[in-house]
């Protein structure tokens, strides 16, 4: 993949840069089979036309491209679906055209999301010449049972050797685990983790089981056939999982994210940090400031609809509009408190044009600081330990209207 920028004029290359960070997102739609709990835009397909889609990639990336040339990009986010079942010649395809739009950041984060059957563990090599440095592994247990009721495909051996197989690839890997299932306790919960953190791959993404409205797990939750840990063993799970990271060396930095300094992912925390993204493929989301603008951007969702509309029009774009004011401060105080670090204040200011002091309820931050769930200073304001397992409640107070 080409880092050059030589088709970018110098003076389009001093506007690249942008507060909270630049990043493109790339959806690929396909998985081998839909899993019960999972509730993003993934489709099952037997027959792909891989050609179709790369183009239609590169369409959508040459429009969006054209309207936000000269920015400074820092990452990009190869997710679904199951990225990793696209051909990785797809992958190169669109890191090839990059610098056509964008100066490109010399330590360009680029990731993607695999599974860890033993198919696509084959192709990281081939992914990793294709410019991915960095991989996201949906690994989600340790233990077959839990597998096959999360409805994955992959065994526990074949994601153990998954992992072996990328860290001899890769210098950037992280892996996803659910945890907080039916039945689970917390020793039991200790015994995969304490197998995670002995991987060493420097970032964990640790979920706590959620019931989606839409997906399997949820119609069978509602006809109370699928138990959730009580409040006070998730709470318990949630605190032996922080005790747990912390002690290996890797720091929550956001609700469900675990990190060795250095290795948080970039590209998420632009979405956190309130940067702009540009998102391409079907269903993908982006922000971006058009002329200083903020607009949010929704490309069509199935991916036969998408198709048609690429080959109609050059996108699928089903949304471009404005963002007000008012939903810009609400959304990056959201998406602020979830990283360990909170809202800082320079920031914030910079990327609405408000203070952060005016846009908060300050009677109800300063309960929130009195009962040792937020901290606010002159840097700006987070959650506490205690607040992130009451975030929620923590969002609500601050910004009541948001409910």
């Amino acid at each position: 993949m080409s880092t050059s920028s030589a088709n970018l004029s110098s003076r389009e290359v001093s506007l690249s840069s942008a507060p909270g960070g630049f990043g493109l997102y790339v959806h690929w739609p396909f998985c081998g089979s839909k899993c019960p709990y999972c509730d993003f835009n993934s489709h099952v397909s037997g027959l792909i036309d891989q050609n179709s889609w790369r183009d239609g990639l590169l369409s959508e990336l040459a429009y969006f491209g054209a309207k936000t040339k000269g920015r400074r990009l820092e990452t990009v986010f190869f997710g679904g679906g199951t990225p990793s079942l696209m051909p990785p010649s797809t992958a190169a395809a669109v890191l090839d055209e990059l610098a056509s739009y964008w100066f490109v950041s010399p330590d360009l984060e680029v990731t993607l999301e695999a599974n860890p059957s033993s198919v696509e563990a084959r192709k990281f090599a081939d992914f990793r010449a294709a410019g991915i440095n960095r991989v996201s592994i949906g690994v989600q247990s340790f233990h077959d049972q839990d597998l096959r009721f999360l409805g994955r495909a992959h065994s526990a051996m074949e994601a153990r050797n998954a992992l072996t197989i990328a860290k001899k690839t890769f210098d950037r890997i992280s892996f996803d685990m659910i945890y907080a299932l039916p039945g689970q306790t917390t020793p039991a919960w200790a015994v995969q983790l304490n197998e995670a953190l002995a991987f060493g791959t420097g970032h964990l993404s640790l979920y706590q089981l959620t019931i989606e409205r839409g997906t399997p797990f949820f119609s069978i939750h509602k006809k109370g056939m699928l138990d959730l840990p009580a409040d006070d063993l998730a709470i318990e799970l949630s605190e032996k999982t922080s005790e747990m990271t912390e002690k290996a060396g890797l720091s929550s930095y956001e609700v469900s994210n675990y990190a060795v300094s250095g290795h948080e992912s970039r590209h998420n925390l632009t979405y956190w940090r309130g940067g702009e993204y540009v998102g391409i493929g079907p269903g993908a989301h982006g922000r971006i400031a058009i002329n200083g603008t903020r607009k949010r951007t929704e490309q069509i969702t199935l991916p036969e609809n998408w198709m048609a509309a690429i080959k109609k029009q050059g996108h699928a774009t089903r949304v471009f509009e404005t963002i007000s004011k008012k939903e810009h401060i609400i959304e990056s105080l959201m998406m602020g408190m979830r990283v360990t670090c909170g809202i800082d204040r320079a920031l914030f200011s910079q990327l609405t044009g408000v203070d952060l002091a005016d846009c908060i309820d300050l009677q109800r931050s300063q309960a929130l600081v009195d009962a040792g769930l937020v901290e606010i200073d002159e840097a700006g304001i987070r959650a506490t330990s205690m607040g992130r397992q009451l975030l929620n409640a923590v969002i609500e107070a601050l910004i009541p209207d948001v409910y």
